[in-house]
């Protein structure tokens, strides 16, 4: 009899814990295609991975996520408590949105001409206003301005943008000239004050708890070891540099915000400094390769990006890269966990996403 109430108690406890709300109510998504999950799928663009090899390893298979499975903002959906992934905004319709939507496009960048010469994709500008749509739909659905301001307040609002602010657009001189325009100081200047201007309309919007996504190590991608690299191994300074600098003042503006906006919360994700800890440790995390896609074209797997059709690696576990571009699962693994719950002081500054969610 008391291994028969045992039983029912452990299992009254599974199905809890199986059913147990997430530690926010939802979760908003702003970015490019580290985290795109289907909203260029419908664009003129080329920056679309809606075909097989994508998503191999994903249960939903090609969803027009870049990836051969999750992306770090699914990890952290999941480690959230959510019981599904968030819709992209393409797709979000009805109450769907209280949970959350998923606004990053592929080519995306901070600047609106970013990425143009790929074809369509929103801006962080465009996702903004997106969202403030989405707002009045909230509004709508919970009955009046109080009642949104209320929940909106408690959920998570994530922005990972500025990769392709340097990959399609800075250290693109054929197609752009804000290379000769710009210092890497400069631009980043430029490209902090946008960013700011974008977060305020957020705050306007009722968003208080931001995660803001650093840039990560973009000289260290197959794509421009394959272009820049006399090895193929040692990363372009050049471009890790100017990414270092746009990330300290990242840091500076999430400090800011906390001193002036009292009634939010900024945090600040370290995602150069988890990925460089992967590369440097590959062993540690179970990597064998660091400076090739599992699935591309010529030198590194990265010169041209993974095609329809072509046969990835099968090692997959054992790449940091999927693509040209792009982490495979395995490493937005380890991204979005530690993002979540950090694992050394530097992960984040000053709340991982699990504390920011919890004040």
């Amino acid at each position: 009899m008391a291994k028969m109430c045992l039983m029912i108690i452990i299992v009254a406890v599974a199905i809890n814990m199986i059913a147990s709300d997430p530690i926010a109510p939802c979760y908003f998504i702003f970015g490019d295609s580290l985290v795109d999950n289907g909203n260029n799928n419908q664009l003129n663009s080329l920056a679309r991975a809606n075909y097989f090899p994508y998503g191999i390893d994903f249960s939903q298979g090609p969803t027009g996520r870049f990836s051969n499975g999750k992306t770090t903002v699914d990890v952290i959906t999941e480690l959230l408590g959510f019981d599904d992934y968030i819709t992209p905004y393409a797709a979000a319709r009805g109450e769907d949105i209280l949970r959350g939507v998923n606004y990053a496009s592929a080519a995306a960048g901070i600047r609106e001409e970013t990425g143009r010469q790929l074809g369509g994709r929103i801006a962080f500008a465009g996702q903004v206003a997106n969202h403030v749509n989405t707002v009045s739909q909230v509004v709508n659905i919970l009955g009046d301005e109080d009642q949104a301001s209320s929940y909106l307040s408690k959920c998570i609002y994530s922005i990972g943008l500025g990769s392709n602010d340097y990959l399609n657009n800075y250290f693109m001189p054929t197609f752009y000239s804000t290379g000769n325009q710009f210092s890497p100081e400069s631009y980043s200047d430029d490209l902090i004050a946008r960013y700011t201007e974008q977060l305020r309309i957020l705050y306007n919007n009722g968003a208080r708890k931001f995660a803001l996504i650093g840039v990560g190590a973009i000289g260290c991608s197959p794509n421009e070891l394959a272009q820049n690299s006399r090895d193929g191994r040692t990363c372009d300074e050049r471009i890790n540099s100017a990414n270092r600098i746009f990330n300290s003042k990242l840091i500076s503006i999430v400090d800011n915000f906390n001193q002036n906006t009292p009634d939010a919360k900024f945090t600040y994700i370290n995602a150069y400094g988890i990925f460089q800890d992967i590369v440097a440790n590959p062993a540690r995390y179970g990597f064998t390769v660091t400076n090739a896609g599992c699935c591309g074209v010529g030198r590194n797997n990265g010169q041209i990006t993974c095609l329809p059709g072509q046969a990835p690696c099968l090692n997959r576990n054992e790449y940091v890269f999927w693509d040209a571009f792009h982490p495979g699962e395995a490493a937005n693994v380890i991204i979005g966990t530690r993002s979540f719950r950090r694992e050394a002081a530097s992960d984040a500054h000053p709340y991982d996403i699990q504390q920011l969610a919890t004040l």
